[in-house]
């Protein structure tokens, strides 16, 4: 049995959806679990119809969802005449919610809006596909996965999720040889929907492959394969052609857009392969990431834009000791916050973060209380793995380096161009 995951830019149009026909085909008489994202920018427009809600402008939501609802609709017309019932469950779905005015957090209105975007693009897809004759078993995978109510981020409860995948799951591939449903979604023990977080949907297809005991897991992707930089920053990025589980974790962490850590665990604990790669060419056999060690690897490249240095030193010039830290780590947490970067001195500490905007200001308001607070922002954060002297030099010429990291595998430079940056006292 295998799981497919297909992403967002995968099923974006028309002529990419009528692309998963021939790769469906070449899997002929495979057992497949389908895991299907929102097509193309669509979390992003559901994003601004839950933030015009959250506001209480309930015409101007109902406007942004209209559009969408016409998308959706346009895309399945060329696709298919066949009327797709689930589609107007789920516009409902989200007009209904869009007619009430908001008395919960903003993040449960967010996930009840933009979980939509998952549930269209599979039945679409699902559709398409049956006309097709690649008969296929639609599932709503809220009845599924199983998590609890911290939106947006939820957390998966892995033995329910297990039990609901050997009754709803399982026994339909006594019937299909493709089921076809959502990632990044789940439901609350009370069916309210949740999302799960970045790059939610690869975990929810290796959630699923490690609980049906897949062979494999094939995330396809609109590149080849997984880069040594990205290809829209470097147009000389290289191709790799393996991984290992770990070196893709330690990519992940500095930043690199190739598979999330909590993908690769579910994986990693059952040695489930993972293969990475383009559907607008399936024949090449893209990445392939496995638990066998890769000896001799490019240096990788991550650079993170928009980055902010918090100098936050003791008020007292007192050693910044374990109480100031804790408190420290429970402001990031309460804020979801996480640095990319931290460096300690006896009485002061550097933390190099993405700017989040409104809760960078409340970090620097809240880390006041403790620390004198410095803010310097307008950075750029370098990581190179596997690096040697010449990419660093060609990378961070003409560059002033504000805080360096050295590893024996990873070098990090924050870094500003000459006359950039600006420094704010909190």
């Amino acid at each position: 049995m295998k799981v497919f995951k297909f992403g967002g830019a995968s099923i974006n149009n028309v002529e990419r959806i009528k692309n998963l026909k021939p790769i469906f085909k070449t899997y002929s008489g495979d057992k497949i679990l389908v895991i299907i994202s929102a097509m193309g920018k669509t979390t992003n427009a559901l994003e601004n119809v839950a933030e015009a809600f959250y506001k209480g402008e309930k015409e101007q939501a109902l406007q942004l969802f209209e559009k969408i609802k016409q998308d959706h609709l346009t895309i399945k017309n060329l696709l298919t005449d066949k009327p797709v019932n689930l589609l107007n469950d789920f516009f409902t779905e989200v007009e209904w919610l869009l007619h009430d005015k908001p008395v919960k957090e903003f993040d449960y209105y967010y996930d009840q809006i933009v979980c939509a975007g998952e549930l269209l693009s599979s039945a679409i897809v699902s559709t398409f596909l049956n006309e097709e004759n690649i008969n296929n078993t639609w599932i709503d995978v809220r009845d599924i996965i199983r998590t609890d109510d911290n939106f947006r981020d939820a957390n998966v409860d892995l033995n329910y999720t297990a039990s609901r995948i050997n009754v709803n799951v399982k026994p339909v591939f006594n019937n299909t040889d493709i089921i076809i449903t959502q990632g990044f979604i789940g439901s609350t023990d009370e069916n309210e929907s949740t999302t799960l977080g970045r790059e939610g949907s690869d975990y929810t297809a290796a959630l699923l492959a490690n609980m049906i005991d897949a062979e494999s897991l094939t995330i396809w992707k609109d590149v080849k394969g997984v880069m040594n930089a990205d290809p829209k920053q470097f147009a000389e990025a290289t191709f790799i052609e393996a991984l290992s589980y770990d070196e893709v974790i330690e990519m992940a962490y500095y930043g690199a857009q190739v598979i999330h850590p909590k993908t690769i665990k579910p994986l990693q604990n059952k040695n489930i392969p993972l293969y990475v790669r383009c559907f607008l060419n399936p024949e090449v056999q893209g990445t392939l990431i496995s638990n066998k060690p890769v000896h001799t690897l490019p240096p990788v490249i991550v650079i993170k834009q928009n980055q902010v240095l918090l100098n936050l030193s003791s008020k007292d010039f007192s050693f910044v000791g374990e109480k100031p830290m804790i408190m420290l780590y429970e402001i990031f947490a309460a804020l979801k916050i996480k640095p990319n970067l931290t460096q300690n001195a006896a009485i002061s500490i550097l933390i190099c973060m993405d700017d989040y905007h409104e809760k960078l200001e409340k970090l620097a308001f809240k880390a006041s209380e403790i620390f004198d607070v410095q803010m310097e922002k307008d950075l750029t954060l370098l990581t190179i793995r596997h690096y040697n002297a010449d990419i660093i030099k060609s990378l961070s010429e003409d560059k002033i380096i504000v805080l360096e990291q050295k590893t024996h595998d990873t070098i990090q430079l924050l870094m500003k161009g000459l006359n950039q940056s600006h420094i704010y006292l909190i």
